[in-house]
């Protein structure tokens, strides 16, 4: 069956059953007391469909309540197509690409799009990449326009970026206001396992940092040194940077300070779900809808690391 004609893109009861079947895979859970398999299917006339009472504490809820859907009046299934078109363009889609698609006002879509973004960030607590034997590189990039495309041809504002990524492994980025052994060293030493070779290029805020890890491997790219020996080089890092811009100027043309956190865990998904197909990343995606509301007022707020 062709994707996008799957029913739960087009019809509401099949998207809340599939959905179902995924939030509660462990049994149907009341997002009010937290009790499992203790609820019964309201059936009067004027009830909403999917909507259960716990016995435990007496409260009503569907599949959608502590959601990233919560409350939201776009219908299921909308969501979840929504979702799929995002996770199926590798580059990733416009909010106003979407809102033509489904005839959907844009500003209904781009919050809609960030709530779905704000859905794929990863924990903070998670555990160390790399390990013995397994090589992290670390880099930086910036975000931004160019001097020559601006009308009095100042320099363009950018954003700096910061990437860890394991061979073979995932990706973890982070909107960074400023770029020092001060502020790197922190997120490295965090999310970076002591027993890892630590790959960067020559500059000079990583020495300091490379020394607590059991290797750490440097390249000259100002000496157009990009690798040396097939191991010392920093070119995975260096390909995520290359998908990231590509999505950022030739997708969405313009990406605000207060959000590029959001699409940079957008991009961090993808890549991370890259050995996948387009319908198991979507629906890797569904995971992490539980507890990730986002208000209208919160979108708009700027989140600096």
């Amino acid at each position: 069956m062709f994707t996008l004609s799957n029913p739960i893109f087009h019809d509401e009861t099949a998207a809340r059953e599939w959905l179902e079947a995924r939030v509660w895979k462990d049994g149907r859970k009341c997002p009010h007391c937290g009790v499992i398999d203790q609820s019964t299917l309201m059936k009067g006339k004027t009830t909403r469909p999917g909507l259960y009472q716990c016995n435990a504490c007496r409260e009503p809820f569907t599949v959608t309540v502590g959601t990233l859907y919560e409350s939201s009046k776009i219908p299921l299934h909308i969501w979840l197509a929504v979702t799929h078109l995002m996770m199926s363009s590798k580059k990733g889609m416009s909010a106003l690409q979407i809102s033509r698609m489904i005839d959907r006002p844009y500003k209904t879509v781009w919050f809609l799009c960030h709530r779905i973004r704000e859905s794929l960030k990863v924990s903070p607590d998670l555990t160390p990449m790399g390990g013995q034997n397994k090589v992290v590189e670390a880099d930086e990039t910036y975000v931004g326009g160019k001097a020559k495309n601006r009308a009095h041809r100042q320099p363009a504002p950018k954003q700096a970026v910061f990437s860890l990524v394991e061979r073979d492994g995932n990706v973890r980025s982070f909107h960074m206001a400023q770029v020092s052994s001060k502020t790197l060293g922190p997120i490295i030493e965090k999310n970076v396992h002591k027993a890892s070779a630590l790959m960067t290029d020559e500059s000079a805020v990583y020495p300091k940092i490379g020394v607590t890890f059991a290797l750490h491997g440097t390249v000259n790219h100002s000496a157009n040194e990009y690798a040396r020996a097939y191991f010392w080089h920093s070119n995975t890092v260096e390909g995520y940077f290359s998908l990231l811009k590509r999505a950022v100027f030739g997708t969405f043309h313009h990406v605000s300070e207060a959000h590029l956190h959001r699409y940079t865990a957008e991009q961090d998904f993808k890549w991370n779900t890259r050995k996948v197909s387009d319908f198991a990343r979507f629906e890797t995606s569904i995971g992490g809808i539980v507890g990730k509301r986002l208000t209208y007022r919160r979108a708009g707020e700027a989140r600096p690391n």
